[in-house]
């Protein structure tokens, strides 16, 4: 996985201070309508909210809370998944689907952290050579092992920000320069909470077919607003 550094120059001066006004409103929204999941509890382990990210893509949270007391009950640690077959890690995840992907990425990833004592190198260039290390999974383990200050950037943290500032260039979210500076602007303060404000809000408000823009506290700064009449109604 080729890490792509953040450049903070594709920024204007007018989209930082807007995107820290957005932080700070998501945090403060957060704090009354964020969401209570077993990961996000304080006896949550580094290993668990490392391993949920693999589990969340391309699934919804509320899946992946249902299967968290199963799967880490029987799994408690890295060497725990390392050691275990392919198919019968297959058997725990099928409930939430894409099993033999999520299988293969998860096994893999804990070989080679169980190598290494549970512990991932802190240089993004080196990290991303990993198995089962793309950029999602490598944001992942550099913001909850590492403390720093990166976004868990997918498809919904996305269209906040794209409909809040404005579209990005690229398709692939993982390489468009400017969406990735401003995730990254996103979550210089309070990174673990701002991630989870975000993707939250999208699951709440910032919907992709019908978003609740009448119940949306930055609607009077996003450039999206009036875009989705029907959405006023919801």
């Amino acid at each position: 996985m080729r890490f792509v550094e953040p450049d903070f120059e594709r920024l204007s001066t007018g989209e930082k201070r807007k995107i820290s006004l957005l932080r700070s409103d998501l945090l403060d929204w957060f704090a009354v309508n964020g969401r209570d999941l077993p990961w996000r509890r304080p006896a949550a382990s580094e290993f668990e909210r490392i391993c949920v990210e693999v589990l969340l893509q391309r699934t919804r949270a509320e899946t992946v809370a249902a299967i968290y007391p199963s799967f880490f009950g029987t799994f408690g640690c890295w060497s725990d998944i390392a050691g275990t077959p392919l198919t019968v890690l297959e058997d725990h995840l099928k409930p939430i689907g894409l099993w033999r992907r999520r299988a293969m990425s998860l096994s893999g990833l804990a070989t080679y952290a169980a190598e290494r004592n549970g512990k991932f190198p802190r240089d993004p260039r080196i990290l991303g050579q990993a198995p089962g290390v793309g950029q999602y999974v490598m944001n992942a383990v550099l913001l909850f092992q590492h403390g720093q200050e990166m976004p868990l950037i997918d498809v919904n943290m996305a269209r906040v920000l794209e409909r809040y500032v404005r579209p990005r260039a690229l398709a692939d979210i993982r390489y468009d320069p400017w969406l990735q500076a401003a995730s990254h602007w996103l979550v210089r303060r309070h990174p673990i909470e701002t991630n989870w404000a975000t993707l939250d809000f999208a699951s709440a408000i910032c919907k992709a077919q019908t978003p609740i823009c009448n119940s949306c506290l930055v609607r009077s700064r996003c450039v999206s607003r009036g875009q989705f009449p029907s959405a006023l109604l919801t």
